[in-house]
Formats: C-alpha cells, structure tokens, sequence
C-alpha cells in the first residue's frame, strides 16, 4: 500500500510540472518562430524605411503612424526592430555553428586518441578558457574599430574550450565501451569510429551547446554593441538601439523597451528548447541502449 501511495504522490506533484512544461515549450517554439520570420523577412514586414528620418516625428510616442513610437531622429522603432533582428541573430548563430565545429573537432581528437595530442589539446583549451572573454572582445574590437564580424571570429575561438571540454568528456565516457572495443577488434579505423560510432552518442551534449552558446553569442555580442564597440552606429542593432535610445526613456520607453524585450525573450526560448531538446535526446539515446 506504500508503494501505492508515493506513486500517486509522484503522479501528483508531476502534474503541476508536466502542465508548465507543456505551456512553456510550444510558447518558446512560438517565440523562436517569430523571431527566425523576422530575422528572414524583416525588411519586407517593416511597414517604414528604418533608417529614413523625420525630425519634426523625434521621440514620438506609439501613435497610428507608428506603432512604436519613433527614437530621436524619427526613425520608426516597430520598423527597426524587425529589421534588427537579422543582424542580432545571424552573429550568435555564426558563433553557436562555428564553436561547436571546432568544439567538437578537437573534443573528439584529444578524447579519442588521448596522449600528447589529448595532452596539447587541453593545455591549450585551458589557457583560452582562462581568458576573460568579455574583456578580451572589448579590446580588441576596439583595436578593429568595431568591427562585428572580427568580435564574432573571435567569440567562436574563446568559446569552444567549453565545448571541447565537454565533447572529450562525453568521448571518454564512451571510448571504453563495450561496442568501441568489439569495432576496434574488427578492424574498424579511428576517423570512422569517432564520426560513425562515438559521434551519434555525443549528439544531445552537441544540442545543447550549440543552443547554449547562441544565447552566449546573443548576449556577448548585444553588449559589445550597446557599448559602442559592435555594430556600426546608426545601424538597426537591438544591443545599439538600446544604448542609443535610452534616454528617451521619459519620452518614448518604448524605444529602448522593444529591442531589450526581444533580447531577453530570445535568450530564454532557446534556452528552454535546448534544455527540452537535450532531455529528449538523452531519453532517446537511453531508450536505444
């Protein structure tokens, strides 16, 4: 009877969770849906041009010519932020897509081989690791003049020790298996056993990194703008428009509010399917073994 009673308790106190997880994740697809339609047709949902200006329009409020108001030269925000959100999503996935090549790559080589390779590998993913990524952006766009897609190269390099940290992690786990040695015995060479064998078993751990460092990419990068160092002025970048609106916030909040609500509704879509991807990854995988 015990055992009868703590299932229904199980059963009862899921509940309550399971009906927030089923609310949450279609509302985070939702959220991702929206901004990838911006991001793709941006420019033809604006209904103004985002950088035509209207002095005599500055800092208006949300009014029927425009839904969010307009900043301080009177550019249309509704029309900035779609456009905007090409250039802040593209820059986070160039350096989710690139750090998790190179993440994985090497997390592969060192965890697989091991020795001198594993041993130069790690040496110097620990030194980048070591860095302060933030600071290390700042200096040296600002050595670049600004330059994004240079804070973007750079961002992948400093990102994917992490990565490679986890990637070797999951391929020890893996590389004394059972069915590694059984391939091994069989001839199998290592290019294949990483990329056929280890490499599919990898993947929930290469899903969440992946999501993971697009949030990282989104958010490193929106502050390298609002500091002044990222996209170049003037341009529909919703970390700038943020830095650059702020003062309007007495006259139209809604100038800085949209570009920073976006931001944040960006950071935690992803984060949540890529907490609710990497679980039903794991799931699968565990069903299969």
């Amino acid at each position: 009877m015990s055992t009868g009673i703590q299932v229904d308790q199980a059963a009862v106190g899921a509940t309550p969770y399971r009906r927030r997880l089923s609310i949450v994740v279609p509302l985070a697809f939702l959220c991702v849906a929206a901004l990838l339609v911006m991001a793709t047709l941006g420019s033809l949902l604006a209904p103004q041009d985002p950088t035509a200006q209207d002095l005599l329009s500055a800092a208006a409020a949300p009014g029927a010519g425009h839904l969010l108001g307009t900043d301080s030269l009177g550019r249309d925000i509704l029309s900035r932020v779609l456009v905007g959100a090409r250039p802040a999503l593209i820059g986070p996935l160039a350096v989710a897509a690139g750090a998790v090549i190179l993440a994985v790559l090497l997390g592969l080589l060192a965890g697989f081989n091991g020795g001198w390779i594993e041993t130069l590998i790690v040496r110097i993913g620990d030194l980048m690791y070591a860095l302060p990524g933030l600071l290390v952006l700042i200096v040296v766009a600002g050595l670049f003049g600004g330059g994004y897609w240079v804070a973007v190269v750079l961002m992948i390099i400093l990102v994917s020790p992490a990565g490679m940290r986890l990637v070797r992690s999951a391929v020890l786990t893996q590389r004394n298996l059972p069915y590694i040695e059984a391939a091994q015995t069989l001839g199998v060479n290592k290019t294949r056993l990483m990329l056929r064998h280890i490499l599919p078993n990898v993947v929930p751990t290469v899903v969440a990194m992946f999501l993971l460092d697009f949030v990282g990419g989104l958010v490193a990068l929106s502050t390298l703008s609002f500091l002044g160092v990222g996209s170049p002025p003037g341009s529909a970048d919703w970390g700038l428009m943020l830095a650059e609106n702020r003062p309007l916030l007495d006259q139209n909040p809604w100038a800085a509010i949209a570009p920073a609500l976006l931001l944040i509704i960006a950071a935690f879509s992803v984060t949540i399917l890529g907490d609710w991807l990497h679980a039903r990854l794991e799931k699968g995988r565990s069903a299969r073994d």
